[in-house]
């Protein structure tokens, strides 16, 4: 009988693992998700404690006391060594104090390219207890003076190359009183000030921690800009609380201090500035910077620097899987890639011609409270949800009328939860663990994403503007953006902002933009519904230099179609739907269609040949 018992409990003990396997596949995954959970929560809640207050800087200050000749960024054929960045920045950091257009903790507007500078003048200004606007080198004339104007910046500080964006601005910030710095070792533009020579000068003496004893958790660190669903760009506040939260981005993904990490995204983006850059500093590993992502130095780099860790978006991944194959594509020391946005074929294609990476799928916003993590690798999905992360972070997918562009709401005014399996936008509530900061300067804009009555009255959400999916195994899916905004080359493009541009030019009355998918692309491309003044001619060439004039390569529409009316809505809303549904095809479109040709640079009829060569993938987008 004893014998009996015991056959029983060992044959239990060894069919446990496969019932688990089979019945719940992925609860080992979710246990170990959970356990990681905590323990993150753990070390953040005993940061929180620390007096004097614990900030990033302080976390980057640990690691240079730690090992203080390690290499912390590596640039072109520069390292810079933990020790050797924290003098850097000291030296920034004096200059800027010394100068009299400066006082401590004022604002000051980042506008710098990708460089080891961006990263000392960072770190400087967190000394200095400055908050930091951090501007997309890309934007010009109205947008950079929106940009750097709604966040109230004092000095802006720009990278020398940048020269003649800010020239184009400077009436408008001389006129305001603005410090304006170039890092170079001469300037002879009246208004514009040499920086470099003065950082040269200064002492690299550490700064007393009382310069920024006014700081809490609540103060602004960064702001980072988004289109978000209309207008111009907004300044989504990034403060303190949520800057220290962002350390553990990718700790919690197993990064170590051992880890090459590759950074090619932009440090003005959140992926590039908070999980590349916070992330690293949290985990001491070595950055290697590089100014612009290049699909053909990829690997070549990964193998030179002995990348272990890699960054991507969804067009990332895309353009390396179409570079030509290669004997050595899987000779590489990279075992994890992390970021969003990555379509499941693509996923597919990465792992087979690229070799056995783990690929870490997440879901995040600037701006929002809830994010998702897809540690169980299931291809195609952002994340998966469980009880703990749902408690913690209360979220829901909710109904949304897509051609009313607002949420479903039943007889009693509140929203209707989408069941398992369809679509739905997803919503979580604003709380104290989850918070919504909002946009500086754009009380409007903050108001359009909290949304109010959502499962009982009083309720607050944040509206994510994302519309998702959960299947029955409870991961979550990306279906599409909701609104005004569409995302290419890894970019929100506000539509609003692209028409106010494009109804500023000579010859243009009207313009509805949206986003329009192209096989073989990730996101979607721009294009424009628009309507000619009376009395002028669509001109393509004046138009191409008005769009190249103000704004983004990524931002300006690839095709134009030129309507007699714009239609609306019975609420006088712009019709997208039927827009988008009919794309840029001429052979379901009788209007004239034309696309940016930046070869000859102007707007040329968009021909059927041109149509096909795109679609096959002949022509590039």
């Amino acid at each position: 009988m004893e014998m009996y018992i015991i056959s029983v409990i060992l044959a239990s003990i060894l069919i446990v693992p496969f019932t688990l396997k089979t019945f719940s596949p992925y609860l080992w995954m979710d246990i170990l998700y959970i356990g990681d959970l905590l323990r993150i929560l753990v070390r953040f809640v005993s940061r929180r404690r620390r007096r004097p207050f614990f900030f990033v800087l302080d976390r980057f200050l640990e690691q240079t006391a730690a090992h203080p000749d390690k290499p912390f960024v590596v640039f072109e054929d520069e390292r810079y060594s933990y020790a050797r960045t924290e003098n850097r920045s000291n030296k920034i950091a004096n200059a800027l104090q010394a100068h009299p257009g400066y006082r401590a903790g004022d604002t000051v507007a980042l506008f710098m390219g990708n460089e080891p500078a961006f990263l000392f003048t960072w770190l400087a200004l967190a000394k200095l207890g400055s908050p930091v606007a951090l501007l997309n080198h890309n934007i010009r004339a109205k947008s950079l003076l929106h940009c750097f104007n709604c966040c109230k910046a004092k000095v802006l500080i720009a990278a020398s190359e940048l020269r003649e964006a800010v020239e184009d601005v400077l009436p408008s910030l001389v006129e305001q009183g603005v410090t304006v710095l170039l890092m170079t070792e001469h300037c002879d533009t009246p208004g514009i000030e040499s920086f470099s020579d003065r950082v040269e000068e200064a002492s690299d003496t550490p700064l007393p921690p009382s310069l920024r004893s006014h700081i809490t958790f609540k103060s602004p660190a960064v702001y980072i800009y988004t289109s978000g669903t209309t207008g111009l760009p907004k300044a989504a506040v990034v403060n303190q609380n949520r800057l220290l939260k962002a350390l553990a981005v990718l700790s919690s993904n197993g990064v170590t201090p051992s880890d090459v990490i590759y950074l090619n995204l932009p440090l003005y983006h959140t992926a590039g500035f908070i999980v590349g850059l916070i992330g690293s500093i949290e985990t001491g590993s070595t950055i290697i910077l590089k100014r612009k992502f290049s699909a053909s130095q990829f690997w070549d780099d990964c193998r030179k620097y002995s990348v272990t860790v890699i960054q991507y978006i969804g067009e990332v991944m895309r353009y390396l899987c179409s570079t030509p194959k290669r004997e050595n594509d899987k000779d590489h020391k990279v075992r994890l890639a992390i970021g969003n946005g990555i379509r499941a074929d693509i996923w597919r294609e990465f792992l087979s011609r690229f070799g056995n990476i783990q690929v870490c799928e997440f879901y995040a916003s600037t701006e929002g409270n809830v994010g998702f993590v897809n540690y169980a690798g299931k291809i195609g999905a952002i994340g998966r949800v469980n009880f703990l992360h749902r408690k913690l972070f209360p979220y829901t997918l909710i109904k949304y009328d897509t051609e009313r562009d607002e949420p479903v709401r039943d007889a009693n005014g509140l929203c209707v939860e989408s069941p398992k399996g369809e679509t739905g936008l997803l919503v979580s509530k604003i709380t104290d663990i989850a918070p919504f900061v909002g946009y500086t300067q754009n009380e409007e804009q903050t108001e359009r994403k909290r949304l109010r009555d959502v499962l009982k009255k009083g309720d607050l959400y944040f509206n994510s503007g994302d519309l998702m999916r959960i299947d029955q195994d409870n991961f979550i899916y990306f279906q599409d953006r909701v609104g005004d905004t569409f995302r290419w080359k890894g970019e929100n493009v506000a539509t609003t902002e692209v028409s106010d541009i494009l109804t500023i030019s000579d010859c243009l009355k009207e313009a509805n933009v949206y986003g329009v998918q192209v096989p073989g692309h990730e996101g979607r491309i721009g294009m424009a519904a628009v309507t000619v003044k009376e009395g002028a001619e669509f001109d393509g060439s004046k138009l191409y230099n008005h769009v190249v004039s103000y704004l983004p390569s990524y931002a300006r529409p690839r095709f134009i179609r030129i309507q007699n009316i714009v239609e609306v809505t019975g609420t006088f809303k712009q019709m997208k739907m039927k827009l988008v549904e009919e794309s840029f095809d001429p052979e379901r479109i009788r209007d004239p269609l034309y696309i940016l040709d930046d070869n000859e640079k102007r707007y040329i009829p968009l021909t059927a040949q041109i149509y096909c060569s795109i679609v096959s993938g002949s022509i590039k987008l």
